[in-house]
């Protein structure tokens, strides 16, 4: 079984370092090469041509928004395209935007688990966003202050797995199922990273009930798990 790539840009010595040796870990998981600043990590990526590129949002000589669109004119076709994880203290909603207008695939907190930033690695590899609870709220938040404006969110979560056909064809995947009004509920609660014994309590329902509904809703969307549903709803605004 061929192994994932990854590439690492981050300027902390000892947090490089630490990722190193949790992603090798696992044994589907190669890191070819690591940079300590954008230019390094730009040469390198063009060289080793990797699966995904892990970069810091806080480079000393450009930030990793910027790296971001670098990188992302390296892929040239579907079949060879970079995956970016972006790793970082800030979860203000200015930087997440930016990230993902940039181009960045998925959205990781430096201070999750190791479990959570190996989960992202997977997920971008196999062309699917990896983004954490506290993000989706501030993305919802901004979809919330925006209506009219689509293209915020448009391209920017075009990773998220909606269906073997095109975007458009996932639109029309989703308006042919609609959601009950418990359903949009749970979503909600889903969206802004509650667990299923919060939901259940907020909703006064048991927690198997949550089960079924949460069930519904990734088939109803046709999504892998709840973060992919998440990005669905955000995206289509069946949440807000």
């Amino acid at each position: 079984m061929r192994k994932i790539r990854v590439v690492l840009i981050e300027d902390h010595d000892l947090t490089r370092v630490s990722i190193r040796i949790a992603l090798q870990q696992k044994g589907e998981i190669q890191v070819v090469g690591e940079a300590a600043n954008a230019a390094e990590g730009l040469k390198l990526s063009q060289e080793q041509q990797p699966d995904v590129a892990i970069v810091d949002i806080g480079l000393p000589d450009r930030d990793g928004i910027e790296l971001t669109r670098e990188l992302k004119t390296l892929t040239r076709t579907e079949e060879s395209r970079l995956g970016i994880v972006i790793l970082t203290l800030r979860d203000n909603k200015e930087a997440v935007l930016a990230a993902f207008a940039a181009g960045a695939d998925s959205y990781c907190m430096k201070d999750t688990k190791y479990d959570n930033l190996l989960e992202a690695v997977r997920v971008t590899h196999n062309g699917n966003a990896w983004i954490d609870p506290a993000i989706a709220r501030l993305v919802l938040q901004q979809a919330q202050q925006n209506p009219l404006k689509p293209e915020i969110l448009t391209g920017e979560f075009r990773t998220a797995k909606l269906n073997a056909n095109d975007e458009d064809d996932s639109d029309e995947i989703i308006d042919a199922y609609t959601l009950t009004e418990r359903e949009l509920e749970v979503l909600q609660l889903i969206v802004e990273g509650c667990s299923n014994a919060v939901i259940a309590e907020r909703l006064f329902i048991t927690v198997g009930t949550v089960k079924t509904h949460v069930r519904n809703i990734l088939n109803k969307l046709c999504a892998d798990d709840r973060t992919q549903a998440a990005v669905r709803a955000l995206r289509s605004g069946l949440v807000g």
